[in-house]
């Protein structure tokens, strides 16, 4: 990338910088000496990686920073107080995670930090869809993002890349090349020194010299601000400490080589070159020193006083406050389809709030989408409703970051048989984002995926269904509607509501055309609903397998015995009330559903109803389950309907609960 200086853009504050610089690396000092005395767990150093604050310098207060856990300077630079990472540091109520992370997980919502995790480079895809919330905003705002060396090698990186140079996103990644990946040299992994990348978007710099740093970093966001990015500084710095306070580098690194990286310093060298220049003297630069370990010293003794979290809260802020749901204003009369139903809800969300965009392979007409859920919708919002690349992680990552920046991403995955390759975001940025923040940051993303088998010729990577294991993922909300008024009340509110939504349409029944009725309130998650009363049995049940359930019914009505099904609609949160109730009347339960049986959300059902006395004394005969075998599904009809619930294994375990 060619690069013009201008002189207004070489004006380093240099005496601040070597200010936070210091008082950085003390930071780091300090926590390193209370580990040893065991006053802490656990410490991450940023040692030597200090002048990138250089970079945030020149960045303008509401720009983005996404930035890793080296990046202690980076964060004070922003504005950050040695106080508030102490806080961090002792895990205290008062930190930005209310002692959830670990220390140097940097966030501050209103200093424009997004929240650090842990797992390298996954915050280059949310880093991507917070650009893009600017670009599309028209801002002149822009991200940056850090990340290791090493990190480069994750998937993630590449995706994100690529969707910056596709999209032309105000976003700079910044390579922190310290050439170790813990104890791994990196020389041969990183893909810019194996000539894998083009340069083209591509600019190296010296990370030891803050001046290089703030001129160039300057230069580079002007241009992100134009509308020419993205950008990738390779920062070539030393890294002047362990990995963590878990390793010891001197194990693996030679001594002289940490000798030769001692000398380079870029505090000691900024500190010589303002000597030289005569900005700074010897004596004040002691002085200053000596000021900082004491600030340091105070703000930890502080901090550890500060009053640690309270047990009774870890549960606070996996979801935030429940949404005053609406009903869906949809002009539907007569017969229709749950795919019809969400097509219309989806344009009438488009329509209602600037701020939904869609996004998903394949969804833009004239196809919309391979199921035809958004068929229409890119020709009435051509600027809102766009194809994804084959890449389910940037799929996710971005809903993450537009969500984060206030927008309502509602996002199509082809089949939640396919989101295996973004169970990275999902479990490590949607999922824990409002609680590792303590409500600062929220991502209330949606995304609608088919799901589930009874398709005949779908076999094991389009028929799965895995519901048991998506609601292991705490925070995020999951609904499976079994009519087209449920698909658009449910999805209705998912979008005004405050968290991420997996929204499963069950494809068996999706295309069932059958009389729309419209509800008469407004459905919040967690309400399942009586679709039969009965006396004897309560069933149940959702998606796909509510039509096996009301055939089965249908059979012991012959036989007198009568059947309540439940259709849960939601199992995240989960309508355990209403099981009980029934449980009340009938004193049997059986589940069912066409997940497998091994740790199935099935199990969890039945360990609620018989954990507690209250509910287990209400059981007249041991609840009884009807799942798919532990098997994937095949795809040879026969086999795929030998290994799934059927009418004949719900009456056998309904007439079992019945002896």
């Amino acid at each position: 990338m060619e690069l013009t200086l201008t002189p207004q853009e070489t004006v380093l504050p240099a005496r601040a910088l070597l200010h936070l610089m210091a008082l950085a690396r003390e930071g780091d000092r300090r926590e390193g000496i209370l580990l040893r005395q065991g006053k802490g767990w656990f410490q991450v150093s940023g040692s030597g990686h200090e002048a990138l604050a250089a970079l945030v310098l020149a960045l303008r207060p509401d720009d983005y920073l996404f930035p890793y856990y080296r990046d202690r300077a980076m964060a004070l630079a922003r504005g950050v107080t040695n106080y508030e990472l102490a806080l961090g540091y002792f895990a205290k109520r008062d930190s930005s995670s209310g002692g959830r992370q670990m220390p140097s997980h940097y966030s501050d919502r209103k200093r424009h930090i997004f929240s650090v995790a842990t797992p390298t480079a996954s915050q280059c895809l949310p880093a991507c869809g917070m650009a893009w919330a600017l670009r599309l905003e028209k801002s002149d705002r822009i991200v940056l993002v850090s990340l290791g060396d090493a990190a480069t090698r994750q998937g993630e990186f590449y995706e994100a890349l690529a969707f910056a140079i596709q999209e032309h996103l105000p976003i700079a990644f910044v390579i922190e090349d310290n050439r170790y990946g813990i104890s791994t040299p990196t020389e041969k992994f990183f893909p810019y020194r194996l000539g894998v990348l083009g340069d083209k978007h591509l600019v190296k710099l010296n990370a030891r010299d803050p001046y290089q740093l703030f001129t160039t970093g300057k230069q580079v966001f002007e241009r992100l601000r134009r509308g020419e990015g993205p950008a990738v500084l390779w920062c070539e710095l030393d890294r002047l400490c362990s990995h963590t306070s878990s390793d010891d580098q001197r194990i693996y690194r030679p001594a002289k080589e940490l000798e030769e990286e001692a000398q380079r310093d870029p505090i000691e060298l900024l500190a010589q070159r303002l000597i030289q220049e005569g900005q700074l003297t010897l004596e004040e630069w002691q002085t200053e020193r000596e000021a900082i370990a004491n600030q340091v010293d105070e703000d930890y003794r502080v901090a550890e006083l500060a009053a640690d979290p309270s047990p009774s809260e870890v549960t606070h802020h996996i979801f935030g406050p429940p949404p005053t749901s609406v009903l869906p204003p949809l002009p539907i009369s007569g017969t229709t389809t749950m795919v019809s139903a969400v097509n219309q809800t989806l344009l009438k969300a488009l329509e209602e709030n600037p701020k939904v965009l869609l996004f998903g392979e394949d969804i833009e007409d004239p196809k919309g989408g391979v199921f035809g859920l958004t068929k229409g919708l890119s020709q009435r919002f051509p600027d809102r409703v766009f194809n994804s690349p084959l890449a389910e992680a940037t799929i996710v990552g971005a809903a993450v970051g537009l969500a984060a920046a206030g927008w309502r991403p509602v996002f199509e995955l082809q089949f939640i048989d396919f989101i295996c390759p973004a169970l990275n975001q999902l479990m490590t940025q949607v999922s824990s984002l409002r609680w590792r923040t303590c409500g600062d940051w929220a991502c209330p993303l949606i995304l609608i995926a088919p799901y589930g088998a009874y398709l005949p010729g779908g076999g094991l990577w389009h028929s799965e269904s895995n519901e048991g294991m998506w609601a292991h993922i705490h925070g995020i909300q999951i609904a499976i509607p079994s009519t087209p008024e449920d698909a658009a009340a449910l999805l209705w509110t998912a979008i005004h509501g405050n968290d991420p939504t997996l929204f499963l349409l069950p494809k068996h029944i999706f295309r069932k055309r059958v009389p729309f009725t419209p509800s008469h309130e407004p459905l919040p998650f967690g309400r399942a609903a009586i679709r039969r009363p009965g006396e004897d049995v309560t069933l149940v049940t959702w998606g796909n397998c509510l039509e096996l359930a009301e055939q089965a019914a249908e059979h012991l009505q012959a036989e007198n015995r009568s059947v309540e099904i439940i259709d849960l609609r939601t199992i995240v949160p989960c309508d355990y009330a209403t099981i009980e109730t029934s449980l009340r009347k009938t004193g049997r339960l059986v589940v069912v559903h066409e997940d497998s049986r091994t740790t199935g959300f099935g199990q969890c059902i039945i360990t609620e109803m018989v954990s507690r006395p209250e509910r287990f004394n209400l059981l007249l005969s041991p609840p009884q389950l009807v799942a798919r075998e532990d098997v994937p599904v095949p795809f040879n009809p026969q086999l795929e309907y030998a290994v799934l619930p059927d009418v004949e294994r719900i009456l056998e375990a309904i007439r079992l609960t019945l002896e």
